[in-house]
């Protein structure tokens, strides 16, 4: 049994902890008091935001994505907010893409703009 534990903390350790949830692999600490932050790299794109609207695998409910924002994680969740309350809608970001539920490109590109970004219509 000795050589079994030993094992399991060898493979990583403690992972997920019913008082605070889950844990950083590295700090060892909870994930929301996290030390090292494991922030991800911002992606390096072309400097083109592209705006476009979707139906896609959403039951032909319209959906408008704002994808090539070069920005951290904390800044694009609030620009999605800016551009949330713009729409008068709701969204969520995922995986550096921000989507705004219905057809809102024309208003995401024009709060875009304004904000100094390089905006395309990407898309029909």
């Amino acid at each position: 049994m000795k050589n079994k534990l030993s094992g399991l903390a060898a493979l990583g350790g403690l992972v997920y902890s019913t008082e605070a949830g889950r844990m950083c692999p590295d700090c060892r600490l909870p994930v929301a008091q996290c030390t090292c932050k494991q922030a991800k790299p911002v992606p390096a794109g072309d400097g083109v935001v592209r705006v476009s609207r979707e139906t896609k695998g959403r039951g032909g409910k319209a959906v408008t994505l704002v994808k090539g924002v070069a920005l951290d994680a904390d800044a694009l969740a609030a620009l999605g907010k800016q551009l949330k309350a713009a729409c008068g809608s709701g969204g969520t970001v995922k995986d550096g893409v921000i989507e705004v539920q219905g057809d809102h490109c024309d208003r995401a590109i024009e709060l875009l703009k304004a904000q100094g970004h390089t905006v395309k219509r990407a898309g029909g």
